[in-house]
């Protein structure tokens, strides 16, 4: 009997070996051979998957956004408002080694992005999303009369965005310097500095 192969786990497999690859030695490294290798595949039976590196690697970063937003929309929040913001937020930080591959991975990718404009256009996607995400949490401080009055929404959603890109590249790029304690500390410092609790 024929062995069945759910080939959309295979996809994601593949994926995952290569934010491996990218991550230990580099977006250069990311070839057919190196992934096949990292997959146990054959350069062959990765092509059947993905007839091209970019198709791959569009598909990889994909899956990055997509494993993000089912944790997100995956998750029950309940209790203390301001803590379940700052689990929302910690979806987007590198807290942990799941997250911490993600991150580091979307940032090569977001390099990439500046050349591959199939990857430019999902990057922009993301952004947009990430953007409405972010909004809504301030939407939702608003909505709970947590906002402080002196503050506008529109710019404090832009002001919380750019907040969590940076802490995320600085705890990547310095994590001895900017440990996960030290990023989670400035989060919750900007949000005592904004809201009404």
């Amino acid at each position: 009997m024929p062995k069945i192969i759910d080939h959309d786990k295979r996809k994601q497999q593949i994926a995952v070996a290569t934010w491996k690859v990218i991550a230990e030695e580099g977006i250069e490294q990311a070839t057919v051979r190196k992934i096949a290798q990292a997959t146990g595949l054959s350069a062959g039976a990765l092509r059947h998957y993905f007839s091209t590196q970019s198709e791959l690697l569009l598909y990889s970063m994909n899956l990055v956004s997509e494993r993000v937003k089912e944790r997100t929309m995956s998750k029950t929040y309940q209790g203390d408002p301001i803590d379940l913001i700052k689990e929302a937020i910690s979806e987007l930080l590198p807290i942990d080694d799941e997250r911490r591959l993600e991150m580091e991975v979307w940032l090569v990718f977001s390099v990439k992005t500046l050349v591959d404009e199939k990857l430019r256009a999902l990057s922009e996607d993301v952004y947009l999303e990430m953007k409405e995400g972010i909004g809504t949490i301030i939407q939702l401080l608003v909505n709970l009369g947590m906002l402080k009055e002196e503050c506008d929404p529109d710019e404090e959603a832009v002001r919380l965005h750019v907040l969590v890109d940076g802490l995320a590249m600085h705890h990547l790029l310095h994590p001895v310097s900017f440990p996960q304690q030290k990023m989670m500390d400035a989060l919750q410092y900007h949000l005592k500095s904004i809201c009404t609790f």
